[in-house]
């Protein structure tokens, strides 16, 4: 496929917010392990605003805007704050109805971009980043113009980095409290953040 387009942006949504509500429970089972437990219901909440803001949409810039804002301003905590911010970095490298390949990468470096502008973890701390970072490092290294070629490698690469926190000890936050206990368990967010990149993937194969 060479490019996408707002209704396929709107599918790849929808199918992560359905992903994301079936393992609601798992989330938060695993945020509960050094955390308040409430990761689940926060993404799915985050999710939720989104899809329903991205119904609004007509073209991507103003689409993304949209989404960014509105998850921010209905949704509280650092799951929507970081997710808005991820949004509303796309917005800025956009334009129009339809992406190519280069353009999708471009959107989704800016979002990365604009959510280090939002938090100080990196890949590395067992967090969300262990997973966005290298996915979107992924996509931007993938030679191919297709752009499902594209969000497969970078679903590839966000659930390698959501595995790879499984062993890492958390550096950030509360949850770098726990020390030593913080090592066995896979980030949550990192979880979550993998799902939606899976998600994304996933609903260019139906």
């Amino acid at each position: 496929m060479e490019k996408v387009t707002i209704e396929q942006f709107r599918k790849m949504l929808e199918t992560a917010l359905a992903h994301i509500k079936a393992r609601e429970d798992e989330f938060s089972k695993l945020d509960a392990v050094i955390g308040d437990g409430d990761h689940g219901q926060a993404i799915v909440a985050a999710m939720a605003a989104i899809v329903a803001s991205s119904r609004k949409g007509t073209e991507f810039k103003s689409m993304l805007n949209g989404m960014g804002f509105d998850v921010m301003l209905q949704v509280s905590g650092s799951t929507s704050t970081l997710l808005g911010a991820f949004f509303l970095g796309m917005s800025d490298a956009v334009e129009g109805t339809a992406l190519s390949a280069a353009e999708v990468k471009a959107m989704f470096a800016a979002g990365l971009a604009n959510v280090r502008k939002q938090t100080k973890a990196r890949k590395g701390d067992k967090t969300m980043m262990d997973a966005l970072v290298p996915a979107v490092e992924a996509m931007e290294s993938c030679a191919s113009s297709d752009v499902a070629e594209v969000f497969k490698t970078g679903a590839e690469a966000a659930g390698k980095g959501a595995e790879a926190t499984v062993g890492m000890q958390a550096n950030f936050g509360r949850a770098r409290n726990y020390g030593e206990r913080s090592v066995g368990y896979m980030d949550s967010g990192a979880a979550s953040w993998s799902c939606m990149f899976a998600s994304f993937a996933e609903a260019f194969d139906n």
